[in-house]
C-alpha cells in the first residue's frame, strides 16, 4: 500500500461534492457540537456537510445508513438480511428491554446494516456496523447476517468491502455470541479460498472479539485517522502489564507504524479509494 499517500491539514474550508464550501460562520440560531480535538463549536450543519468531520481533521462517529450513503453510488445499495435479529437465548436480566430501547433510538433492527451496492461503479457486498446500536457489538444476529453475507458474495462473485466499528462481543449473549468469532473468520476464509477480495474500513472504536476475527482478516485493511483499533482496552492492558503506555497506543496511526493496517484514509477520500482499490482488484478477484 505505499502507493496510497493522504493527508489532511487543518483548513477554514471543507470541500463538499469536489467544491470549496464557504468558510464556517456562527450561527446563534444553529445547534454546535464541540470538537474534543480542537475544542471548537462548530454548526452542525457545517459539521455535516463535511461528512461529520471536523476541520482540524477529528472524525466523528456516523451511523452505518449515513456511512453507506457516503460510500455507495446513489441508489445503488440493496439491503440484505434485514429481518435477522437477536433474541434473548440466555434470558439476560432487562436484555430484552434494552433491545427495544436501542431499535427505537437507533431506527436499526441489529447492529449491521448488510446488503449489495457498487462504489464508483464497482458491484460489491457491502456491511456497515452501527455505533449506535450497542456500539456496534456482535451477538448472534450480527455474527450472522455478515456470514450470510459472505456466503452470498461467495456464490456472486462479489469482493466484500466491511466498516467496523465495536466495543466487542456481546455479554449479554455469552458463549454464543464469542462463537461469532469462529463462525465469521470461517466465512471469510471460504471467501478467500474463492480468490475473492476482501476489504476492511477500521473505524473509531474496532475492539474485542471483532478486532480479533473479521476485522483484521482483510487482504487489505484501511483505518480512518485517530481511530481506537485494539482487542482489550488501553486500561486493561496497563493494569495486566503494569507499565504505562506509549503516547498514542491502540489508535490507528501506531497500528499503521506496527503493520496491521495497510493505510489511513480520511472520511473524503475513502469511496474515492475504495472504489480504485475495488477496480484494482478485478470482478470480486485479485489481480
Amino acid at each position: 500500500m505505499a502507493f496510497l499517500k493522504f493527508t489532511y491539514k487543518p483548513r477554514n474550508e471543507l470541500e463538499v461534492g469536489g467544491r470549496a464550501a464557504p468558510p464556517l460562520q456562527a450561527d446563534d440560531s444553529e445547534p454546535e457540537k464541540i470538537c474534543p480535538n480542537c475544542h471548537k463549536a462548530m454548526p452542525l450543519s457545517r459539521l455535516w456537510a463535511g461528512a461529520n468531520t471536523c476541520p482540524c481533521g477529528y472524525h466523528f462517529r456516523i451511523s452505518a445508513r449515513q456511512r453507506i450513503d457516503l460510500l455507495a453510488d446513489k441508489g445503488s445499495f440493496q439491503e440484505l438480511f434485514a429481518d435477522i435479529c437477536s433474541g434473548d437465548p440466555l434470558s439476560f436480566p432487562g436484555y430484552r428491554e434494552k433491545l427495544e430501547n436501542v431499535r427505537t433510538a437507533s431506527r436499526e433492527k441489529e447492529g449491521v446494516v448488510c446488503g449489495t451496492a457498487s462504489i464508483g461503479g464497482k458491484p460489491c457486498a457491502l456491511f456497515v456496523m452501527d455505533p449506535y446500536f450497542m456500539m456496534g457489538s456482535m451477538g448472534t444476529a450480527v455474527g450472522e447476517k455478515i456470514t450470510s453475507l459472505f456466503e452470498y458474495a461467495l456464490d456472486h462473485r462479489l469482493s466484500v468491502v466491511g466498516c467496523t466499528v465495536s466495543g466487542g462481543a456481546r455479554m449479554q449473549e455469552g458463549l454464543l455470541s464469542l462463537m461469532q468469532m469462529a463462525k465469521t473468520s470461517g466465512a471469510v476464509k471460504h471467501h478467500s479460498d474463492a480468490g475473492l477480495f476482501y476489504l476492511v474500513l477500521l473505524t473509531d472504536p474496532t475492539t474485542g472479539g471483532v478486532t480479533a476475527s473479521f476485522a483484521l482478516e482483510g487482504d487489505l485493511i484501511l483505518a480512518e485517522p485517530g481511530a481506537t483499533v485494539g482487542f482489550a482496552g488501553a486500561r486493561v492492558v496497563e493494569q495486566t502489564t503494569r507499565k504505562a503506555l506509549p503516547k498514542g497506543f491502540q489508535k490507528a496511526e501506531s497500528m499503521l507504524a506496527c503493520g496491521f493496517v495497510d493505510a489511513i484514509v480520511p472520511r473524503s477520500s475513502q469511496r474515492e479509494t475504495i472504489a480504485f482499490l475495488l477496480k484494482l482488484h478485478g470482478e470480486g478477484g485479485r489481480p
